[in-house]
């Protein structure tokens, strides 16, 4: 072996051996710390366990969630919270107390009305029953509309329009008209609808209305047919039913005397029906008709619907009996 060779060898080895006492001297070094940082734990865990001791008399005060507020900052914010609260609970009472002061009365019907309609209530006494002449008077002049208004009749009968012999259905001619004009239609074959143009009938024939029905205009007020043409008209009851117009045996417009059907229809004949709750409402004239008139009206409208009581009926047959006009006062007044 070569001096240089010798050289070499001596000095890896005194670098092994220094690499061999740092990484010595190192571990000795960490264990010595670990050795300090236990002694230092478990002295702070004995001081704490002594100042617990000593105020264990002293009530416990809430933390905070971070650790980084005191409890004197908890407290304030605690009572800004509560302050809050009572501001807002004062406000909110306040503002209900405003309403409730400033709630204005609810008015009655009477005061909710027109300036017209409370002047002619005034001409009503509502304690009195009037007869019916008074009542038709009085509908007559306590009519606050400008235009000629209907004088209606309102019966409150003593039915269950649910029992079949309890709901009440009729036709009756008024005396004195109805006071507005009537469009009548008649469906028939060509002899009748000759008739029926003669009694004076607006619209005639059978296959000029049926194409008019098609195509659902509906231009009159009361449609009178023959027997014969029913079954073809049944394709519109949807169309004619909800109007009221549908023809009918019992109401007078389906016969086969449409001459006879035309003129009672032109003279003022009306139909009358009980509604759900055994009320009949019907509009017998009009305000210019005059009391005499509208006397002779109302008079065929009620012997009509006294015939009408149902056999089986024991007790009082008509309730109470009203009479108003269009957007008039309502009259009680003698059944």
């Amino acid at each position: 072996m070569t001096k240089k060779e010798e050289q070499i060898t001596e000095t890896e080895i005194k670098e092994t051996k220094q690499a061999s006492v740092k990484a010595v001297s190192k571990k000795l070094a960490v264990k010595k710390l670990k050795t300090d940082k236990v002694v230092e734990i478990q002295a702070t865990e004995e001081i704490v366990e002594q100042t617990d001791a000593k105020d264990t008399d002293k009530p416990s005060e809430p933390l905070a969630k971070s650790g980084k507020r005191s409890a004197q900052a908890l407290e304030e914010a605690q009572e800004k919270k509560a302050k809050e609260t009572r501001k807002a609970k004062k406000t909110t009472t306040e503002s209900q107390e405003a309403k409730k002061s400033t709630k204005k009365p609810t008015r009655s019907k009477l005061e909710r009305a027109g300036k017209k309609f409370r002047e002619a209530a005034k001409l009503v006494d509502k304690s009195k029953t009037y007869t019916l002449v008074e009542a038709l008077e009085l509908a007559t002049k306590t009519s606050p509309t400008k235009f000629d208004a209907t004088v209606e009749l309102h019966i409150n009968l003593n039915v269950d329009p649910k029992q079949a012999d309890q709901n009440i259905r009729g036709v009756v001619a008024l005396p004195a008209g109805t006071g507005k004009p009537v469009r009548v239609a008649v469906l028939a074959d060509a002899d009748d609808a000759g008739k029926a143009q003669k009694a004076g009938a607006d619209i005639v024939g059978s296959d000029e209305l049926f194409q008019q029905l098609d195509k659902e205009n509906i231009n009159f007020d009361v449609l009178i047919a023959t027997p014969a043409l029913m079954q073809r008209l049944s394709k519109y009851a949807r169309l004619l039913g909800p109007r009221g117009l549908m023809p009918n045996p019992k109401s007078g417009t389906v016969t086969a005397d449409v001459a006879k059907a035309v003129a009672e229809a032109k003279a003022g004949r009306v139909e009358y029906r009980v509604d759900s709750n055994g009320i009949i409402h019907l509009g017998i004239g009009k305000v210019g008709f005059g009391a005499s008139k509208l006397t002779q009206n109302a008079e065929a409208v009620i012997a009509s619907i006294r015939a009408a009581k149902p056999a089986g009926l024991k007790s009082t047959y008509i309730k109470s009996l009203y009479i108003s006009s269009t957007m008039g006062p309502s009259i009680n007044t003698q059944p």
